[in-house]
């Protein structure tokens, strides 16, 4: 009985040595998962090329998946855990082009049904491999199975059908070139996007991307124009907050189309916020150059251009030399202002502050002092005063025509700051640009800005000619000076109403009236009575008008203007939640301050179409006010590479990335996005 044991002991044995250590494991499954089975095969070493190749295949049931080497935004990779002497650097895996799952809301990459993993172990191998394979598959539930193995590489195998499955599982690993002719990376806080060129087009290309440490990357938005594939993806940290910047790093993807794959090790740069892709730092400095010049013709400056052309006519003989003297003073003011606030951006940037443009008027100071430089000019333009006073900087600001260049210098100062509030649409991506670029960039487009808005003046600095041009000293200068004072103190009213978001509008009511009285009280003592009544009445039904004509009507139909959209306070979770239950989100950033927050919310937002549209079932408006420091919705700009306001991003089921839009909003393009990210009801 004994003996009939041993001998059945051996013939166990000697049937689990032979299934164990065989090149072919056959199919494996294990008790605690009846969902998948695995089997490795190997096939011995060629002592000329010093390798030993294997294939691990999955079976998967209908409905389970497993994982890519890069899973996602859930899951754990395939691994393999070699014994020795065989050792992790001597593997080298392959992996086929995946899938992608979208699951909750999640997304992930990977396999179902079936797949062959090929690896090759390099140098020399023992007889014998062994390790554990860990195997991730998941459904409504995951499981995590080990498959212990063991291979006799000295075993005997059918080594022409193994090249064959070796060679068709390798047919599925992307290849190095030969999809696209050209592939880019660029990056901006939040979005990253990869634009690919295909000379035969696309027809329907996937994206897939590899882990980034301490970056998390979502569910890719494909755009195809003609032969342009861009695909734009987006980023957070492995919590889901406010993502590290990538710029610079080294990015894997793989790029898909119809069967085709091709891997791809990119280097990311900056993109711009808004920007269809990464745009070169001369593109970005030919931007500046040119919003700092057209920064002239915006409201906010036009007064002190004006003004200063106006001085021109009471040089004596107009001098062209004096003339070309003072343009440099005001030249060298704007340009030494736009270096100023380079310097500010830089000290908020090392000191971890807001950094923003236009945020100087956040402040209830700021905004004071402008209140006071536009009331002193605007007394100066009406003739109220010609003295010279105490050697302030308002007083030089006063008194231009005879307090040296130092009035001059404070003139072209004086109209950079004015001009922020209004530039967003010229210089919000160069200004955005600068602000994530490093220090020797910031400063040189700081530069550009500079020289672009001082153009006008250098050119009549260089070519006083032109100035010489106006027409002959008369009585219209004195109804051009009165037609500028009465521009600046619109702009002198129009700060002094962006008051009442730090003090009571009784307070800033008061003030207003106590400077229209002063104002008033001086131009009596200068054109008497009849004069000053019939100028101050008129001046007060004009404003009126134009007052009641901007609130209430449209420029084209007529109705009253009024806003039925239901805002909601912005947040990122809000746009979460409203993306969650598939509906359009809307969103805007504003700002009291912003003439062009203004410009969009007459001309575009409260027209009666686009009304309709941002009030359907559908459709979720959120609004975030930056008229007063806020560090939620300063973080959340510059997450989406934006450092200005008006700020727009229109997210919904057909783009869930969001897409910003132009600071200068126009019907058309607002109810387009909308459509677009709706999609097809």
């Amino acid at each position: 009985m004994r003996n009939l044991f041993r001998v059945a002991a051996g013939c166990l044995l000697m049937l689990w040595l032979h299934t164990g250590y065989a090149a072919d494991t056959g199919w494996l499954q294990s008790p605690q998962n009846t969902h998948a089975k695995v089997r490795l095969q190997a096939q011995s070493a060629d002592s000329s090329e010093e390798e030993t190749r294997l294939l691990i295949s999955v079976s998967l049931e209908k409905g389970w998946k497993t994982y890519w080497r890069s899973p996602g935004e859930g899951g754990i990779a395939p691994s393999v855990e070699w014994q020795k002497p065989v050792t992790a650097q001597q593997a080298t895996g392959y992996w086929p082009t995946p899938a992608r799952f979208d699951v909750a809301g999640i997304t992930t990459q990977g396999y179902h049904d079936e797949v062959t993993l090929p690896v090759i172990l390099s140098g020399e191998v023992p007889g014998t491999i062994a390790g554990t394979l860990t195997l991730p598959v998941c459904s409504n539930v995951c499981i995590l199975t080990d498959y212990p193995f063991s291979l006799d590489l000295s075993s005997s195998t059918d080594s022409a059908e193994f090249a064959r499955e070796f060679a068709a599982a390798m047919g599925k690993v992307p290849i190095a070139e030969g999809l696209t002719d050209s592939v880019t990376a660029g990056y901006r806080p939040g979005v990253l996007q990869i634009t690919a060129h295909r000379g035969q087009g696309w027809q329907n290309p996937q994206v897939f991307t590899d882990t980034l440490e301490g970056s998390s990357l979502g569910k890719p938005v494909v755009k195809v124009e003609g032969q342009l594939a861009r695909f734009t993806l987006p980023v957070t940290d492995e919590w889901g907050d406010k993502a590290a910047d990538i710029t610079g790093k080294t990015l894997s993807i793989v790029l898909s189309d119809n069967g085709l794959a091709q891997q791809n090790y990119l280097k990311v740069s900056p993109l711009s916020a808004g920007a269809p892709g990464a745009v070169a730092l001369w593109q970005v400095a030919l931007m500046a150059l040119a919003g700092g010049f057209i920064l002239n013709l915006m409201p906010c400056v036009l007064p002190v251009l004006g003004m200063k052309l106006g001085s021109i006519l009471q040089v004596e003989q107009r001098n062209r030399k004096s003339i070309r003297v003072q343009f440099l003073a005001s030249s060298g003011g704007i340009i030494t202002s736009f270096l100023a606030l380079a310097l500010l951006m830089t000290l908020l940037r090392y000191t971890h502050q807001t950094l923003g443009w236009g945020i100087q008027f956040q402040s209830p100071w700021f905004i004071g002092l402008m209140v006071l430089v536009t009331a002193v000019f605007t007394a100066n333009l009406l003739g109220l005063f010609e003295i010279n006073l105490p050697s302030k900087m308002t007083t030089r600001l006063a008194t231009h025509q005879r307090s040296g260049l130092s009035g001059h210098f404070a003139e072209g100062a004086f109209a950079t700051l004015l001009a922020t509030p209004c530039s967003a649409p010229f210089l919000g991506t160069a200004v955005a640009f600068a602000l994530a670029a490093p220090l020797p960039v910031l400063w040189g487009l700081f530069l550009m800005l500079g020289i672009g808005m001082s153009l006008p003046w250098l050119m009549i600095a260089l070519w006083p000619g032109l100035a010489m041009c106006l027409p002959r000293p008369g009585r219209w200068m004195l109804r051009l000076r009165l037609f500028l004072g009465a521009l600046m103190l619109s702009a002198c009213l129009w700060l002094l109403s962006l008051m009442q978001n730090h003090f009571s509008a009784l307070t800033v009511a008061v003030l207003a009236g106590v400077l229209l009285v002063m104002l008033f009280a001086f131009s009596l003592r200068r054109y008497g009575l009849r004069n000053s009544a019939l100028t101050a009445g008129a001046g007060a039904l004009l404003a009126s008008a134009v007052i009641v004509m901007a609130s209430h009507f449209s420029g084209t139909g007529g109705k009253p203007l009024r806003d039925d959209i239901a805002w909601q306070p912005l947040s990122e979770e809000a746009i979460q939640t409203a993306l969650a239950a598939n509906k359009v989100v809307f969103v805007d950033v504003t700002a009291d301050w912003c003439v062009t927050c203004k410009a969009n919310k007459y001309n575009v937002l409260m027209r009666d179409d686009v009304q309709k549209a941002l009030t359907e079932n559908d459709v979720v408006a959120l609004r975030g006010d930056w008229t007063l420091p806020s560090k939620p919705i300063n973080d959340f700009l510059q997450k989406r590479g934006s450092v200005a306001v008006p700020f727009n991003q229109i997210y919904g089921p057909h783009n869930p990335a969001g897409e910003i839009l132009s600071p200068l909003l126009t019907r058309d393009a607002v109810l387009q996005r909308l459509e677009d990210a709706r999609g097809a009801r």
